[in-house]
């Protein structure tokens, strides 16, 4: 390997600090425009995005009209309805008192799609995994997530609407997916966990416990962590 292409052990730190300080932001939107060149410079980091046999599947549905906002909002309150009736007791007021999206208050909005026909029935690599374009479209969303931290944007990732209103909404033909619906903009503050550890959603999982040996569940000679 040429010299030139090694990473310095300072330009390491700043990777795995983009990784560890990424959040998932719902809130703190500040209304200031995300200027082009940085929109360009994040869209740029999702089109970079591995994805199989080069499908590159994915496109990028710029939203700023508050009608359209307004829209998506009405659809997500719809279907949180819906999803705080899925729990119960305890569970179901910790669900009610989370804020879950920022819809309204970002300056912008990303659709991410994934066109699964784009290069035809068959495609190196989805020949035995049929939804490998749709998960190279979500590495574009991490790319995505991962560029915007490092440009200091926060991005919120809204899962809570259904795709039937996302299609009638922004207009995406039927065969075309929509897999992200994400809340970009500047933020007065990044905070230091997720939100939904700090509520008692749940808590960070242990690295340790979840990676195996060989086969699945054999961990007897794993330490990763230390």
């Amino acid at each position: 390997m040429m010299e030139e292409d090694n990473f310095s052990p300072e330009e390491r730190a700043v990777i795995y600090r983009c990784i560890r300080e990424r959040r998932d932001v719902r809130r703190n939107f500040r209304p200031d425009p995300v200027p082009p060149d940085v929109l360009a410079r994040v869209l740029a980091a999702g089109h970079a995005a591995p994805s199989v046999g080069f499908l590159q599947p994915w496109n990028f549905i710029v939203i700023r009209e508050s009608a359209t906002k307004e829209a998506l909002h009405a659809a997500f309150t719809r279907a949180n309805a819906e999803a705080a009736a899925m729990f119960e007791g305890e569970r179901a007021g910790l669900y009610r008192s989370l804020k879950l999206e920022g819809l309204r208050e970002a300056p912008l909005l990303l659709c991410v799609t994934c066109e699964r026909e784009r290069a035809g029935p068959v495609v190196l690599g989805r020949t035995h995994q049929s939804e490998m374009d749709i998960y190279s479209t979500v590495c574009a969303v991490e790319n995505i997530w991962l560029a915007a931290r490092a440009e200091n944007l926060g991005v919120g990732w809204v899962s809570i609407l259904a795709l039937a209103d996302l299609h009638r909404i922004l207009a995406i033909p039927d065969p075309i997916v929509p897999v992200a619906l994400l809340c970009v903009g500047y933020v007065d503050h990044f905070a230091h966990t997720p939100d939904l550890e700090r509520a008692g959603w749940r808590k960070r999982l242990s690295l340790d416990d979840l990676v195996f040996e060989e086969r699945f569940g054999e961990r007897e000679r794993t330490g990763v962590s230390g």
